[in-house]
């Protein structure tokens, strides 16, 4: 919205700014967290008003959960929503469709993780959508976004997987794209979805994922940063480096009252909604596999769970004493903060070597 400003730069030379994306991303990042800052405690006070007894808490997790836990309203998600969405419309070139793309996909995943949310708090339980109704509309809100990128992006690279640290490769996958596509970013929403168990252990790891995918984008987006790297340039995608830094600031925001102890927790309907966000940016700037290193956590945190599910079904027995994987840490006796942090430092540590397959080619 205010990029369109820049006509009038002749007239008032500041103006010139908003021509510049990294301005732009900068000024998203602050606007999500100033937003955040502002709506949170009202929010908060809204969402306590709501739902009287808090989340609900499963009963076979940690013991510890149901005392320490009990009464934290959810659904904060909604918070990061509301910040990470109008900064993007604030400050982002809306003439660019991946800009529409990434949000159709944030903002339906939001949806469905928001019935989640308000059916497992109407219910007083922790079932809420089915499993299956669940997967359905995020396969079909997956496919559409998947192939509405690959027009955006249009020729032989629009339906192609780009392959890291191999300048040039490109593996044609056709009208296989768009299914391709759905699975990134149905993996990436459940994968956040399910690291979301402590406080702050999401939103962290979500930020770290998202600033590396703001310099994606900017590179990708930028033809002389592009062709300098080997990377395969995308008109019009550096617009989501906007989007990541509008994540970014939204996160940080957030984990302001997500802090342990946290005051409110985000809920389905922000940890659905940020990892389809993740995912459909990788789609769109071609960095599908780069996304599996950043985000290496939220794959080992569900990679633990269909370990845990497999094996138990074929031996009754468990590999982890409960998973996903943090909660087996837990159980070993590891302080919640204990596991949080090391499990940043280790999202810190990915993020380092996904950013180094942008120079080794």
């Amino acid at each position: 919205m205010l990029y369109a400003l820049h006509v009038y730069a002749e007239r008032v030379s500041v103006f010139n700014l908003f021509r510049y994306q990294t301005f732009r991303s900068g000024a998203a990042c602050l606007t999500s967290l100033v937003i955040c800052f502002w709506l949170g405690p009202r929010v908060i006070r809204w969402l306590k008003s709501v739902q009287r007894g808090g989340q609900p808490i499963r009963s076979d997790g940690p013991e510890r959960h149901i005392l320490e836990k009990k009464g934290t309203p959810t659904m904060g998600g909604v918070l990061i929503l509301a910040a990470m969405t109008g900064s993007t419309l604030l400050w982002a070139d809306l003439r660019s469709g991946y800009v529409w793309a990434v949000l159709f996909c944030t903002l339906g995943y939001g949806a469905v993780g928001f019935v989640d949310d308000y059916l497992k708090l109407s219910r007083r339980n922790t079932r809420g959508v089915s499993a299956r109704g669940k997967l359905v509309v995020q396969l079909a809100v997956g496919l559409i976004t998947a192939g509405w990128i690959a027009h955006l992006t249009g020729g032989t690279l629009g339906t192609a997987l780009a392959v890291p640290v191999f300048k040039g490769v490109l593996l044609q996958l056709g009208l296989l794209f768009p299914v391709f596509g759905m699975i990134v970013l149905v993996g990436s929403s459940n994968a956040v979805n399910l690291t979301d168990g402590l406080d702050g252990l999401a939103t962290v790891p979500t930020i770290i994922v998202a600033s590396v995918f703001a310099l994606i984008a900017y590179l990708v987006g930028n033809r002389v940063f592009a062709d300098y790297l080997q990377l395969n340039h995308i008109p019009d995608v550096g617009e989501l480096a906007v989007f990541c830094a509008a994540i970014v600031g939204a996160g940080l925001g957030f984990l302001w009252f997500n802090a342990p102890p946290a005051a409110v927790f985000m809920g389905d309907t922000g940890s659905l909604a940020l990892g389809g966000a993740l995912g459909a940016v990788a789609v769109a700037t071609k960095h599908e596999i780069v996304l599996v290193i950043a985000g290496g956590l939220f794959v080992v945190e569900t990679v633990s769970v269909i370990v845990q599910v497999f094996w138990f079904k074929r031996t009754g027995r468990r590999v982890f004493l409960m998973a996903p994987l943090h909660h087996h840490f837990e159980k070993k006796g590891w302080a919640e903060p204990t596991i949080v942090i090391r499990f940043w430092i280790v999202s810190m540590i990915l993020a380092l070597v996904s950013l180094a397959t942008l120079k080794i080619r």
